[in-house]
C-alpha cells in the first residue's frame, strides 16, 4: 500500500552566508540576508519524491513553520515534486525562540490530522543544530523512529533503514507508521526545473497557526547572549622537532 508522507522543510539563513551577530547580542542578523531551505530538509524532500517515483508514496505534504517568507520554501519543495503544502504561520520576531519541542508538537498534530504513514525530516537544521525534532515527534506520536538515515527501503509492511552511527552503519527494520530523519548521504537533491517551478505556483498551500492545532509556542528558554566564535590564533613554524616539543610543553600539551 502506498504511503502518505509528511515532510518538514525549514527556512534558514543560506549556508554560504557569513553570519553576523546582532548589536544587542541576542541573536543573529536576519534582515536583508539570503535564506533558503535547510539542506537536510532538501534531502528529506528529495527522498519523499523518490518514494513517490517508485510508487511507494501516494502523496507528499510539506510543512514549514515560520513567517510569510516561509511560503517560498514551501514552493521550492512543491517545485521539487511535493503535492501540497501547509504553512504554519509564526511571526518573524518569535522565530528565535521557536524550539524543537514546539515544532515536534506541530508535526505530531499534523501527522494525526493528515493520517500520515511517514514523517520525514532533516536530521537537524543548520541554524540551531538541535537534532531533536524527529526524535521528539516520534515520542509524541509513540511511533518507531529511523534517524540519521543514509538509505531507506520498503520491505513488505516495514521500512529497512540504514543509519549512520559513530561506529559505522546500523541497519534496522521498523514498522509503519514511522518517523525518519535524513542524513547527508541519503541522496543528492535535484534542482527544480522551470516548468515545475511554474506548476508549483498552482499547487495548494494551506495556512494555519500553532493555536489552530492546539499547540502553545510560549518560549521555554531565554537567550542571554550570542557571541561570535573566538578568532583563531595564527600558526607558527618551527625549525625542528626539539623546538616543536618545547612549544608543546610551554602550552601544557606535553610533559
Amino acid at each position: 500500500m502506498a504511503m502518505k508522507v509528511l515532510v518538514g522543510c525549514k527556512r534558514v539563513i543560506d549556508y554560504a552566508v557569513k553570519i553576523r551577530v546582532r548589536p544587542d547580542k541576542l541573536g543573529v542578523v536576519t534582515d536583508g540576508v539570503k535564506h533558503s531551505m535547510n539542506p537536510f530538509d532538501e534531502i528529506a524532500v528529495e527522498e519523499a519524491v523518490r518514494m513517490k517515483e517508485k510508487k511507494l508514496a501516494k502523496e507528499i505534504v510539506v510543512v514549514s513553520c515560520g513567517p510569510a517568507q516561509s511560503a517560498e520554501t514551501i514552493r521550492t519543495a512543491l517545485a521539487m515534486g511535493a503535492d501540497r503544502g501547509i504553512h504554519v504561520e509564526v511571526p518573524a520576531d518569535q522565530m528565535a525562540l521557536l524550539q524543537p519541542i514546539h515544532v515536534s508538537k506541530i508535526m505530531a498534530k499534523l501527522a494525526e490530522k493528515e493520517a500520515a504513514d511517514v514523517v520525514l525530516l532533516g536530521k537537524l537544521a543548520i541554524d540551531d543544530d538541535s537534532n531533536q525534532t524527529a526524535q521528539m515527534t516520534a515520542s509524541l506520536l509513540d511511533w518507531p523512529q529511523g534517524v540519521f538515515a543514509s538509505k531507506v527501503e520498503k520491505k513488505d509492511s516495514q521500512l529497512e533503514v540504514v543509519r549512520e552511527v559513530d561506529g559505522g552503519l546500523e541497519t534496522i527494520k521498523i514498522n509503519l507508521p514511522a518517523v525518519l530523519s535524513a542524513d547527508l548521504r541519503l541522496n543528492e537533491p535535484r534542482y527544480a526545473t522551470l516548468p515545475n517551478i511554474m506548476k508549483a505556483k498552482k499547487k495548494k498551500v494551506a495556512k494555519m497557526t500553532p493555536g489552530d492545532l492546539g499547540v502553545d509556542v510560549t518560549p521555554r528558554i531565554e537567550v542571554l547572549t550570542v557571541e561570535d566564535p573566538p578568532v583563531r590564533e595564527a600558526g607558527q613554524t618551527v625549525s625542528d622537532v626539539e623546538e616543536l616539543i618545547g612549544k608543546l610543553k610551554d602550552k601544557g600539551f606535553s610533559s
